[in-house]
């Protein structure tokens, strides 16, 4: 039995992978910008989890939603403040990412934001 692929579709493999010139194909042969599934939810924040700045840049130029809800992180904003990647998260909030949205493992993009640098605390 075919288990599904956790990267999603061929887009957002791509995607993930920050391979621009294969991502511009799949958009120029009509891949769905939007797709919903594999681990990170959505191609826009496949890029945004793994820091590819153009490929984001890219996504978001062909009419990617910026607050599609869904994956590991919740939406592409809360994906890039966890990475600490102050770029992108300025571009996805040129493009109107909600910064108030909820979800996702850190529950709100404030909360991932602190993630990385957060330490359990002694009981």
């Amino acid at each position: 039995m075919l288990q599904p692929d956790p990267r999603g579709s061929a887009l957002q493999a791509a995607s993930d992978g920050g391979h621009a010139e294969i991502v511009q194909q799949l958009l120029k042969h009509g891949a769905d910008i939007n797709a919903q599934g594999g681990e990170y939810g959505n191609a826009l924040q496949a890029a945004s989890c793994k820091l590819h700045v153009e490929t984001v840049q890219q996504l978001l130029e062909h009419g990617a939603d910026v607050n599609a809800q869904g994956g590991y992180y919740g939406n592409a904003l809360q994906a890039a403040s966890y990475g600490g990647c102050t770029g992108i998260v300025r571009q996805l909030l040129k493009h109107g990412a909600n910064i108030d949205t909820q979800g996702g493992e850190y529950g709100n993009t404030l909360q991932a934001a602190a993630a990385p640098y957060s330490s359990p605390h002694p009981h």
